[in-house]
């Protein structure tokens, strides 16, 4: 199956995992932020990008290297409705009643 097409935890699951393995084989303290620091960062980009792909890719896009004052401008719009879309999916979660 396309990874495009996958439920959305499912995409990440394998980082989870991996992510996971890591803590229980290292223990808590700066040995082991070094070693998975790498799956952390992975899984949350993984998340990010399935909960809000296209904010997600429109920082990526423009957010990746320097550039024109309007290029600046262009990211940090794109970051404020990256930050948007995720305050609303962690709304969504701590107030699954409301609309």
């Amino acid at each position: 199956m396309p990874e495009e097409k996958q439920p959305a935890m499912t995409k990440c699951d394998r980082l989870q995992n991996a992510l996971m393995d890591c803590h229980r084989r290292i223990g808590p303290g700066l040995a082991r932020e070094a070693a998975c620091r790498h799956l952390n960062r992975g899984l949350a980009e993984c998340l990010v990008s399935v909960a809000c792909p296209e904010e997600w890719e429109a920082v990526r896009s423009l957010c990746g290297s320097g550039g024109t004052s309007l290029k600046r401008s262009q990211c940090q719009e794109a970051q404020l409705s990256l930050s948007v879309c995720l305050s609303s999916h962690q709304h969504q979660r701590n107030n699954p009643n409301a609309e």
